[in-house]
């Protein structure tokens, strides 16, 4: 079989494919891009260094800033502006990568180069469903192997639903690196689109690198000698060990000194917008940890989009965004022509960590804005939608819209609600644990396998029907539950017992959800702290709720069981794929199982997910198409299973010396006889054909392949 596919690959004839750049046509069927990702440098340009000043970056050596031509911002990775460059890992030498907007429907194509020297990478298409393609969701060990430094891995799918989604690295915490990119799918058929402009956010540190997060996060970080806390929300529950020292959007953002308050004037990213017009903004919330409050000083959001689906509108002074998650907001432009404050504050409190961007509309000065932020008032209060919490505090005149109370702007999309093939998980993501507190989903920390589960199923061989696996215990293993085709999945998402502390945006692969209920906690209606569970859930376990792992969660209310649980919005509901589980809450998502894969189910702050708050959705397996020919594969060595199965351990087919031998022998007769065909065919076309154009005329075919 190998001999006939090599020799048909010897014969095969070249297709051509559309060649697009970052936007492919609406009339293109295939969309073809190139993706490096290599290691950069901040604050450098080729092998100078530079320095900002007054919104412009110049060359280190400049000392009369005012005579000087400044650097062109586009040929430097600037991030913060920090003087002292930073590692980073990025697409095609830019941060964020370069944006990928595609329309509906296409077949996209993206080879991805691996230019690092020491990493491997995989590229994650986030929010994309990944609909008869699972092998190309891009998680390392779970849909395919990594792509290792120098090798090029090709993702070939078609581009569906139409949203806002992003592409990133899913290889540890290398998207803290800056390896991430907008993905946009446009409807077909628009007429008379608005302009966009495309929005990432991020916390950033500007000098740790992926692996040094990931450790501080477990060990501390100290300074001078002393143990640096980690900062809380407004509602006094935690965030982890990232030590946020600036904000950016779309890469770029100003580093501040905390004693004096005085920003470094890097430069900042500049949206031009024409007074009069109506703009459609896309944001992506792309950092590592911290969610963002965004607004415009002096205009109003016009919340219409969430992770691709539209929302029926909601006017609102701001909203929140987890990593993760994306939110596209329409903004009117009618306001005086100047520059306005776009900002992005993180939910810290007692901090003032911004992400900064200008607002600019066309024929106003190149300079700083010097607008304030809307004043919320008694008689006039802020409405903030996607609240990870129940209030602000009283004083703030600030009123919360949580996702729950969005509804869909489609009336035709349902909540799947087929009781009769019915399957409902209770998953609880915490820290919990005494002596040992890893990232977990119900007590399982995540345990990545050492082959392509996917693609390699039969070599999987970590069990978490284990002893020291199960309630009030934490263990570690490959977890995963099973659904099948046609199932109405009910997954009730609870951050409870003695693991809670921090809010969560969880991500599915594979779906976008409906999210039919949340159940939040009970706050401090004046303070907006939080003070206990949502009781509507039972952890059991210990008796102690405080104490209890939730390992084993169910319903409080026993006739909620089946899909009975009051006040689910099943006609209307909101979809997602990335949604916000608050400490001592729970959210209520459904799906239909419709999409065979092996799906990664995980928290999106990266140094949860890495750390083991993640987990596997089995669904539908047997029906899960199969992957492409020469699909790469990988293992431990020696490989126990192989062994066991008596293949040879360099791959299940591999060849020998003498094989191989007698492989490239009969290579050599198949392409002499091809030789002698194709001399034949020409000697009979010459024969039976009139040249018109005399014996020297060059003889040409239809198939190109032979000219």
């Amino acid at each position: 079989m190998k001999l006939v596919s090599i020799a048909f690959l010897v014969v095969i004839i070249a297709v051509r494919r559309t060649t697009c750049g970052n936007n492919c046509s609406e009339t293109n069927k295939v969309c073809e891009f190139y993706l490096e990702l290599d290691h950069h440098l901040t604050m450098m340009r080729n092998k100078d260094l530079v320095f900002p000043y007054n919104g412009y970056i110049y060359k280190y050596d400049v000392i009369n800033t005012s005579s000087a031509v400044p650097i062109d911002i586009n040929e430097v990775i600037t991030a913060d502006g920090w003087e002292q460059p930073r590692l980073v890992a990025v697409f095609n030498n830019t941060m964020p990568g370069p944006p990928i907007i595609v329309y509906e429907g296409q077949e996209v194509i993206v080879h991805v180069k691996n230019k690092l020297k020491s990493e491997s990478v995989t590229i994650h298409w986030h929010g994309l469903h990944q609909t008869g393609t699972p092998w190309m969701d891009g998680v390392p060990f779970v849909t395919q192997c990594p792509i290792l430094p120098g090798q090029t891995f090709t993702y070939t799918f078609k581009a569906e639903p139409k949203g806002t989604f992003w592409y990133h690295s899913h290889m540890g915490s290398q998207l803290t690196m800056g390896a991430f990119g907008a993905f946009i799918i446009n409807e077909k058929g628009m007429v008379n689109a608005m302009p966009e402009h495309i929005m990432t956010i991020q916390d950033w540190n500007h000098d740790w690198d992926a692996d040094i997060d990931y450790m501080k996060m477990l060990y501390g970080v100290f300074e001078e000698r002393k143990r640096v806390n980690p900062s809380t929300s407004i509602d006094g529950t935690s965030f982890s060990m990232f030590m946020m020292q600036s904000g950016l959007i779309n890469g770029r953002g100003r580093s501040y000194n905390p004693r004096t308050g005085q920003n470094n004037g890097a430069p900042l990213e500049v949206f031009q917008i024409q007074q009069g017009h109506t703009y459609r903004f896309r944001v992506i919330g792309a950092g590592a940890l911290y969610p963002f409050r965004i607004s415009i000083d002096e205009h109003n959001l016009t919340i219409v989009a969430s992770d691709g689906f539209d929302l029926e509108s909601v006017v609102a002074e701001s909203f929140i965004i987890y990593p993760g998650e994306r939110f596209d907001f329409i903004l009117h432009a009618d306001k005086p022509v100047s520059n306005y404050w776009i900002r992005g504050i993180t939910l810290e409190a007692g901090k003032n960590h911004t992400a900064e961007a200008i607002l600019q509309y066309k024929r106003a000065p190149i300079k700083d804005p010097s607008t304030s932020r809307q004043a919320c008032t008694q008689n006039n209060p802020c409405i903030v939608v996607n609240c990870p919490f129940s209030y602000f505090p009283a004083s703030d005149h600030t009123k919360c819209m949580t996702f729950d109370q969005l509804r869909s702007k489609d009336d035709t999309d349902p909540a799947p609600n087929n009781l009769d093939k019915f399957k409902e998980f209770f998953l609880n993501f915490a820290f919990p644990g005494t002596n040992s507190t890893p990232a977990s989903v119900n007590g399982l920390a995540f345990e990545q396998p050492s082959v392509s589960a996917l693609t390699q199923s039969q070599e999987l061989y970590s069990s978490c029907d284990r002893p020291d696996c199960g309630e009030e215990k934490v263990c570690r293993c490959t977890h995963s539950i099973s659904v099948d085709y046609g199932d109405t999945v009910q997954m009730v998402l609870l951050n409870m017992g003695i693991g809670k502390g921090w809010s969560h945006p969880i991500h599915l692969h594979g779906h976008s959800f409906y999210v039919v209920k949340m159940g939040y906690g009970q706050y401090n209606v004046t303070t907006a702290t939080f003070i206990e569970d949502n009781l509507n859930i039972d952890c059991r376990g210990n008796p102690n709720r405080s104490m209890s792992f939730c390992n084993n969660a169910t319903w409080a209310n026993t006739t909620w069981l089946g899909g009975n649980v009051p006040g689910l919005e099943l006609k209307r509901p909101p979809r997602k794929d990335t949604i916000i589980v608050p400490t001592g809450s729970y959210i209520v998502i459904r799906l239909k199982a419709d999409n065979p894969g092996l799906w990664n189910f995980h928290c999106h702050v990266d140094l949860h997910n890495v750390d083991g708050m993640q987990m596997l959705v089995n669904e539908s397996f047997s029906n899960i198409p199969k992957s492409p020919v020469g699909f790469p594969v990988c293992w431990n060595f020696p490989s126990d299973y192989r062994s066991a199965m008596g293949m040879n351990t360099v791959g299940d087919d591999s060849w020998n010396a003498n094989a191989y031998k007698a492989t490239i022998g009969v290579l050599a007769v198949i392409l002499s006889l091809e030789f002698f065909v194709m001399v034949g065919i020409c000697i009979y076309y010459r024969r039976t054909k009139s040249i018109t154009s005399g014996d020297n005329a060059p003889l040409t075919y239809s198939n190109f392949s032979y000219n």
